[in-house]
């Protein structure tokens, strides 16, 4: 590990130099290029030249130790003792900092729920989960964009596609993808029994313009009339886009905007974004299995999470915490639970790295 380190620093160092030369001032494209480099290496070399640091004070408190009698002999093996603490945190720190990055983790992200098992309780329970992604994207200040929106005459949704925008969207909501259950006693049930229904949730990191190109050829451009909520102009004007991706069977449909041009905008930003995720899949699948953390491999069919009304008790599976405010996370306090879940993945990244 402290050759890599090594190694970090000196082409950080190199990085340092280069932006200050002419050449790479006059270049625009490099100098973003070296820019980002360095963005990405800071971090990793300032808490090393730390751990550099804490080693020194360490060995110079032991070193000290050993010339000393007494009281001060004391002082100075506990200092040393000490730095010897922090540096194990320190190197705990490292080891985190130079595990793989998820290269998707900074990007915007879409966000699909689905009713699932359940009938119209079903339907109530997605748009309840809509509801709560949308509190949450406000606390974290993302930018929520309705591409399409599937109600349900009693108050529920079908279905339900959102932009989310802003720097670490999907490294926020990744671990949401799966299954989630409802155990509640739903509005329509006249008897008091508690039912179980499901809903899915999928969030998919956006595409870069460059990593997805879709053949003309490739696919067929509907338009249609928006149906549902939304006055008169919904019922007038073919507003509503759908786009079928021939090669992969992939169907997008906006109708959120009264604009044509918009929907088809937002469609185009989904079907690419979902195409991404289709080949990256398959491209990594056999990584996927190698490497199966303990919050599981984000598969959109794995019970992730029970939301248990009676109890007010949100479980999840994947990590074995239950977390007792169902109101509170419902408007979007999810800190706790998706923290847990990014320290338990790093945890089992850690566990593999030093197995390997």
């Amino acid at each position: 590990m402290l050759k890599r380190l090594q190694t970090i620093e000196r082409r950080y160092e190199e990085i340092l130099g280069l932006l200050a030369s002419e050449g790479v001032l006059s270049d625009i494209a490099q100098y973003t290029k070296l820019s980002k480099e360095r963005a990405e290496t800071e971090e990793v070399v300032l808490k090393y030249r730390e751990y550099r640091k804490k080693e020194e004070e360490m060995n110079s408190a032991f070193e000290e130790a050993e010339r000393e009698t007494g009281e001060m002999k004391q002082l100075l093996l506990d200092e040393g003792y000490s730095c010897k603490e922090q540096l194990a945190e320190l190197e705990k720190e490292l080891k985190i900092l130079l595990l793989p990055k998820d290269k998707n983790d900074e990007r915007n992200c879409t966000l699909e729920i689905r009713a699932g098992a359940g009938g119209e309780e079903a339907a109530l329970f997605a748009y309840t989960l809509y509801r709560m992604y949308m509190g949450y994207c406000e606390k974290h200040r993302f930018k929520w964009e309705v591409v399409d929106l599937n109600e349900t005459e009693l108050g529920g949704m079908k279905e339900a596609i959102v932009n989310i925008s802003g720097k670490g969207a999907y490294k926020r909501l990744k671990y949401e993808s799966g299954v989630h259950r409802v155990q509640r006693v739903p509005e329509t049930e006249s008897q008091g029994r508690i039912h179980t229904s499901t809903a899915t949730v999928a969030v998919l990191p956006e595409a870069e313009e460059v990593e997805v190109e879709i053949d003309e050829k490739d696919i067929r451009v509907d338009t249609y009339r928006s149906s549902g909520a939304g006055g008169q102009h919904i019922n007038k004007t073919d507003s509503a886009i759908r786009i079928t991706h021939f090669p992969t069977g992939i169907v997008v449909s906006c109708q959120d905007e009264r604009s044509q041009l918009k929907n088809k905008e937002k469609a185009f930003r989904v079907l690419k974004t979902r195409l991404y995720d289709y080949y990256a899949g398959r491209a990594n699948s056999a990584e996927a299995q190698s490497r199966k953390s303990l919050v599981g491999s984000g598969d959109r069919s794995e019970r992730i999470r029970t939301y248990n009304f009676p109890q007010s008790r949100i479980t999840d599976h994947r990590i074995g915490l239950s977390v007792f405010s169902m109101e509170a996370f419902l408007a979007g306090e999810l800190d706790e639970m998706t923290d847990a879940l990014a320290r338990a993945d790093r945890e089992a990244q850690l566990t593999a790295f030093a197995q390997s």
